[in-house]
């Protein structure tokens, strides 16, 4: 398809009625609270993301702000958020920007790149939501409809360098359109062309949909479902949970015992925490890294 005016159109028309208010989106908000978000949103829902952003904000307003913190505090401040090894690699991505680039995240994607924790998505969303330059923002609701676009009902489990392709052949050049495309296409993503029960009959892309075209045809080769019970990520969970809110070290009985997990499941969840350090080895127990 390309980029074409009438699609780009119809779809910035229905971006100005219908976009979410969400406070990342103020011209105000710094390329680290934008960065935040991000990191915060990576497969968590906008609703949960909310109330943690702002608790952090306000608390480390700025990237020297988070580096000065201890890891203690930054996994308690994560909460419940999923994934606390994110919550340690904006810390270091903070240590790193204060260090090196005087507090302030840089806008080549190159150098962004070489921040700890920051990857080709998180990048491109920085360049677009922070910085206005164009870039080609894919995250699951962008893939999605644009694989929905050109016929296919959702899009492949990995990202392929075809599919990057089409993408950015349908981002206009001009950096101020760019990212308005990036911020409009991931916006409809997330409200109408939904993974399931899309509003179709709501799309301003619907005339130039060739899924919807086709009568929405499922994908041939559907997703499993990732469960969670019984998982490794369950177990360290639960370890988590406990060091979260103990008041002073854990030892290994009662943390297995806290945690109620079998030893086989519970040895190598802990193994892998104390290697992401999101705990560790006291006198006395278990514990989270650092000082609160």
């Amino acid at each position: 398809m390309g980029h074409t005016w009438p699609v780009f159109f119809r779809l910035l028309r229905w971006y100005a009625a219908n976009s979410r208010p969400l406070p990342w989106r103020e011209p105000t908000t710094s390329a680290w609270a934008v960065l935040v978000c991000e990191v915060m949103s990576q497969q968590t829902p906008v609703a949960r993301v909310m109330p943690s952003w702002h608790e952090w904000m306000e608390r480390w307003p700025e990237p020297a702000d988070l580096a000065a913190a201890s890891p203690a505090e930054v996994i308690l401040a994560w909460g419940n958020l999923g994934y606390p090894r994110r919550a340690l690699r904006l810390r270091e991505c903070a240590a790193a920007v204060a260090a090196d680039w005087n507090g302030v995240l840089p806008s080549s994607r190159d150098d962004l790149l070489t921040l700890p924790g920051i990857g080709p998505y998180t990048a491109d969303a920085i360049i677009a939501f922070s910085y206005h330059k164009r870039s080609v923002v894919l995250d699951t609701n962008t893939r999605r409809v644009l694989c929905r676009l050109y016929g296919t009902a959702a899009p492949p489990s990995h990202l392929r360098k075809d599919e990057i392709a089409r993408a950015d052949a349908m981002v206009p050049l001009e950096d101020d359109l760019a990212w308005q495309w990036n911020a409009a296409l991931m916006e409809l993503g997330a409200l109408v062309c939904t993974a399931k029960n899309p509003a179709c009959q709501e799309c301003p892309l619907r005339p130039d949909c060739a899924w919807f075209a086709a009568g929405k045809p499922e994908s041939g080769t559907p997703r499993r479902v990732q469960r969670f019970t019984g998982t490794h990520r369950e177990a360290r969970g639960k370890i988590m949970a406990v060091l979260r809110g103990a008041k002073s070290p854990v030892s290994r009985d009662e943390l297995v015992a806290a945690a109620s997990l079998a030893p086989s499941r519970f040895d190598p969840a802990l193994d892998s925490l104390l290697d992401d350090g999101l705990a560790c080895l006291r006198s006395g127990g278990y514990a989270l890294p650092g000082e609160l």
